[in-house]
């Protein structure tokens, strides 16, 4: 379990090192390639969901549809920088079953989870939305990121071993 925390929290540390890069006003303008979704509103999307995890953590019932959905995050890189250290900081919690609960087409679907399942899904989430990001970051020559960020970790190891 500790090598998917140290994972996450790297992972983590990757968009943080991107947002450092990044004016308020660069990290919030909608971007052609995204469909006119920000850097921003992709950011805040991933920490939400770390957030319902950690906030519903306790009770055991688990719904990521109740997202704060707060736009300071999406606007202000500083403060997405602290709601992110803030989730690195708390991830560290025992495995628990958990149970996911989701809207879809009008029903209510209930699942069994558990909590480093569900930490193992937003990992892969995050670097599904860091992919994202990355399009729209590379439009630009200033700002820098590393060539895994947003890609996910088995396409990592496969081409490790082509390159051998």
């Amino acid at each position: 379990m500790n090598m998917l925390l140290s994972s996450i929290k790297n992972n983590l540390e990757e968009l943080t090192n991107l947002l450092n890069q990044l004016s308020n006003d660069e990290y919030a303008t909608p971007c052609v390639q995204l469909t006119n979704a920000s850097i921003g509103e992709h950011t805040r999307h991933i920490i939400e969901l770390f957030q319902c995890l950690e906030n519903q953590y306790e009770s055991g019932i688990l719904n990521y549809d109740k997202r704060e959905r707060n736009t300071l995050i999406q606007t202000d890189t500083d403060f997405a920088i602290q709601q992110i250290v803030s989730i690195q900081n708390n991830l560290d919690k025992e495995n628990k079953k958990i149970v996911l609960r989701q809207m879809i087409d009008g029903n209510e679907i209930t699942t069994e989870s558990n909590y480093y399942r569900e930490l193992l899904y937003n990992f892969e989430h995050c670097i599904h939305h860091q992919a994202l990001i990355k399009v729209a970051v590379l439009m630009s020559d200033n700002i820098k990121v590393d060539e895994n960020f947003g890609v996910a970790r088995s396409t990592i190891e496969y081409r490790k071993q082509c390159a051998q």
